[in-house]
């Protein structure tokens, strides 16, 4: 019997991707869409781009991952959220690392969503 529980298509490459993979790329294209630019599903997506780039202070990081916890919340139900952490990298890149917690098997992941850059 296969453990594999999701199953899609890499985006990028069109190869299959499973389980994590899966999950990860679903998070990625989420938090990168903007509400809005989806013809037939307006509401889906984040509203980060509104965030971006304004300036990094307390108050817009904390905006910051309101907008990537409720988008994901509402989008992604393989998920629970336990932790944010906003960073920025080469470029002026923002990254955000999230910890999360499969709801399945309660596994538990990281992952780095590249925000801006």
């Amino acid at each position: 019997m296969s453990k594999e529980k999701y199953t899609g298509m890499n985006a990028l490459t069109g190869r299959a991707i499973n389980n994590d993979d899966h999950i990860n790329q679903s998070i990625k294209d989420i938090l990168t869409t903007p509400v809005g630019s989806r013809v037939m599903r307006r509401n889906y997506g984040s509203q980060l781009h509104e965030l971006i780039d304004q300036p990094m202070n307390e108050v817009n990081s904390l905006r910051i991952m309101s907008a990537i916890f409720s988008a994901l919340y509402r989008w992604e139900q393989r998920i629970s959220l336990s932790n944010i952490a906003l960073s920025t990298g080469e470029k002026g890149q923002l990254i955000a690392g999230l910890t999360l917690q499969r709801t399945d098997d309660l596994a538990t992941f990281v992952t780095d969503v590249s925000l801006k850059g």
